[in-house]
């Protein structure tokens, strides 16, 4: 990829959600980037900084919230990098088996932020969008093969390996297996009951005859 990096294209959902927490976490994920201007009075946003300014040719990790705001077609303050995440070398893993990466540590808002990465022109988007989507589905499946399958059980060992989206995924399901469980439970009881009215009714007509 291009060292200059990719302006930020011009996109509706590039707007932040202000009223969306998840939204708001999502955007704090943190892009590699390099200054294309010096900057002043921000040399402590650099550890390595030994002056109170910014010099162009600068790196550092900013938030995607900040990047998005200096990258861009009007004044390209930034050139923005692909988070070692999402690049070749882990899609790749994700490829091999998905279902096996700890995807929380890799970042809690994994799918959100992977989307809003879309929103610069990469020349990897296209490859970075069918990585996502891959990963998504291949991990699905175990997901609700757990939640269906571990009502009573510790699953503290799987979900801590779960981003956010998936997280609500493994909830929704064992929701719906709890539900599915006590409506049929009270659905047998219904039963049970209507079975014993019934048979009391044949005993009382019985002694009647």
């Amino acid at each position: 990829m291009s060292s200059e990096g990719p302006p930020l294209r011009s996109h509706p959902s590039s707007e932040l959600d202000y009223y969306d927490i998840d939204d708001i976490l999502a955007t704090q994920g943190r892009i590699p980037c390099k200054l294309e201007a010096q900057v002043y009075n921000l040399g402590f946003l650099d550890p390595s900084s030994e002056g109170s300014d910014l010099q162009a040719g600068s790196k550092l990790e900013l938030p995607f919230w900040l990047a998005k705001e200096l990258c861009n077609r009007r004044r390209k303050i930034v050139s923005v990098d692909i988070p070692k995440a999402y690049k070749d070398g882990y899609r790749e893993i994700f490829k091999a088996d998905a279902s096996v990466v700890d995807l929380h540590r890799l970042g809690p808002y994994f799918y959100e932020f992977g989307t809003k990465l879309l929103l610069f022109d990469f020349e990897e988007n296209s490859q970075m969008a069918s990585s996502m989507q891959e990963t998504f589905m291949k991990r699905f499946r175990k997901i609700m093969d757990s939640s269906q399958n571990a009502a009573n059980e510790d699953t503290s060992l799987l979900t801590n390996k779960l981003e956010h989206i998936e997280r609500q995924v493994f909830t929704a399901g064992r929701k719906g297996v709890k539900e599915f469980l006590q409506w049929e439970a009270g659905r047998t009881s219904k039963l049970t009951t209507s079975e014993n009215v019934v048979n009391h009714k044949k005993r009382k007509r019985s002694m009647i005859e």
